[in-house]
C-alpha cells in the first residue's frame, strides 16, 4: 500500500437548510484502493459522495463545514472550478443512465465537450474506455446502436466508459449495481477492480457481501438517533471491519442485527 491520501475530510459538517446531516467526519481515501462506505439509509454516505464533487450545491441552501483536500487543495476554495473539479471526479449513479445516443457518442461526449473533434482521437479515447469498463468486446461491431438497446449492466458500464473517456483521478459509485443482476453485479465488480490500478474509487453500497468483496478500506456509518446527523463509527482496512471491528454497532450491523 503506498499510503498517500487522495482525498480527505477533514472535521466535515453538512446542512440541508436548517437540518444537520453530517457531524464532524474525519476520513482518508486512499490513491488507487477501494473504499466503500456502508451503513444505514439516511446516514449520509451518499452525502460524502455528493461533497466530493460538489453536487450538493445544485440543490440550494446548504451549507458545509471543514476541510475536503484532493491532492493537497481544499476543493471548497474559492480559486477551484468547479466544472474541473466534476472533470476530476467522475460519478456512477444507482440506475445506469445512458443517454439517448449511440454507443460511441455516449462515450466520446465528454471528450467532444473538452474540444477533442478529430475522429481518429475520438475512436481512440471511445475505444480505451470501453476497454477499461469490460465492455469493448461485447459492443466493438455495434458501435453506432442505440445505447437503449443494451442490457442493464451493458449500460452500466458503459456509463462507466463514459466516465473514464474523461481521465477523471477518482470515481464515485453510489449502490452502481442495485439494479442489476447477480451475473451483471460480477462483472461490475471485476471492472472495479481491474480500474483500481489508475484511479482512486469510492463506493457507496448497502450489499455487506459485496463491500466485503471489492474494498481495500471500509468505513461504518450510523445515524444514532431519528432526525441526528449521520457520524462516521469506524473506519480501516476492510478485512479487519468485517472480521473484528472495534465497535459493538459496526458488528451489529454487519452481522445483521440491525440496519
Amino acid at each position: 500500500m503506498d499510503g498517500s491520501k487522495k482525498v480527505q475530510l477533514k472535521d466535515v459538517s453538512f446542512y440541508y437548510g436548517d437540518f444537520k446531516a453530517l457531524e464532524d467526519v474525519t476520513l482518508n481515501f486512499e490513491a488507487n484502493r477501494v473504499t466503500a462506505l456502508i451503513g444505514p439509509s439516511g446516514c449520509g454516505k451518499s452525502t460524502i459522495l455528493r461533497l466530493i464533487n460538489r453536487m450538493h450545491e445544485e440543490m440550494g441552501r446548504t451549507r458545509v463545514e471543514g476541510e475536503i483536500i484532493m491532492d493537497g487543495m481544499d476543493i471548497y476554495s474559492r480559486s477551484v472550478d468547479v466544472v474541473e473539479l466534476r472533470s476530476r471526479v467522475g460519478e456512477i449513479f444507482q440506475k445506469p443512465n445512458p443517454f439517448p445516443k449511440s454507443i460511441f457518442d455516449n462515450v466520446a461526449y465528454g471528450p467532444r465537450l473538452k474540444g477533442i473533434k478529430k475522429k481518429e482521437a475520438l475512436e481512440g479515447i471511445v475505444e480505451r474506455s470501453l476497454r477499461q469498463a469490460a465492455l469493448w468486446k461485447e459492443v466493438k461491431d455495434k458501435l453506432d446502436k442505440s445505447a437503449m438497446d443494451l442490457s442493464g449492466g451493458q449500460q452500466q458500464r458503459l456509463c462507466i466508459a463514459r466516465t473514464l473517456a474523461v481521465e477523471p483521478e477518482v470515481i464515485l459509485m453510489d449502490e452502481p449495481c442495485s439494479a442489476l443482476d447477480p451475473v451483471a453485479t460480477q462483472q461490475i465488480e471485476d471492472t472495479i477492480d481491474a480500474l483500481k490500478n489508475d484511479y482512486t474509487i469510492i463506493i457507496v453500497t448497502h450489499n455487506m457481501q459485496q463491500a466485503a468483496r471489492i474494498s481495500d478500506y471500509t468505513g461504518f456509518m450510523l445515524v444514532q438517533e431519528t432526525g441526528e446527523p449521520g457520524r462516521l463509527m469506524e473506519y480501516g482496512p476492510a478485512g479487519k471491519i468485517f472480521t473484528m471491528p472495534d465497535k459493538k454497532e459496526t458488528e451489529n450491523y454487519i452481522t445483521g442485527r440491525f440496519g
